[in-house]
């Protein structure tokens, strides 16, 4: 069963609130209201009321309809931020040497849907393409390192052609000496 809640004409502006809501996007309605409850912004308490208000209207259809829901089992949907009007909202302040800033005060309005329904694996963002495919990038070093792959090596310059072929560790012997470091020690 799903509830909807929405508050309209809240102080503040759209973007700011829309921090609040990406935190509790997702939860069960016990933990989002913890969340929003300390969380240190102002949009925070329009946003507690209007989940608070989703409950209700939850817990009411679900006695007009004869059915049991449980508050603790509603999670949070869907939770957006739209923005408001600003037409009359506009401001003067003063500035410097006669001067005067724009001020542009914004409103914001909440929706909030819950559901009671069971609560589907929550993909992170970027995790699939939109097939549903798994995202792959470029192959780097950091990807074939995690992998355990060995990374490309890039195409041979004028210079890595003049060096002598790299061996493998294992093949060298442990005490090597080159041609410097033998006339260093017999003079």
């Amino acid at each position: 069963m799903d509830a909807r809640a929405s508050a309209k004409y809240l102080r503040g502006s759209p973007q700011k609130a829309r921090l609040v809501v990406d935190m509790i996007r997702g939860k069960n309605v016990n933990e989002a209201l913890a969340v929003l409850q300390y969380t240190n912004k102002r949009a925070a308490d329009g946003i507690e009321k209007c989940v608070r208000s989703a409950v209700a209207n939850a817990t009411e259809a679900a006695e007009k309809a004869n059915i049991a829901v449980d508050p603790d089992d509603l999670w949070i949907k869907a939770a957006f931020i739209d923005m408001g009007p600003t037409k009359n909202r506009r401001r003067m302040r003063p500035a410097p040497q006669g001067r005067a800033y724009k001020e542009r005060r914004h409103f914001h309005h909440v929706t909030v849907l819950l559901s009671s329904d069971e609560q589907e694996a929550v993909k992170g963002k970027g995790a699939t393409s939109k097939a549903g495919k798994p995202r792959t990038s470029k192959p780097g070093k950091k990807l074939l390192a995690k992998s355990g792959a060995a990374a490309p090596k890039p195409a041979a310059t004028k210079r890595a052609a003049t060096k002598q072929p790299e061996t493998a560790a294992s093949e060298t012997p442990a005490a090597t000496t080159t041609p410097a470091t033998e006339t260093a020690t017999e003079e």
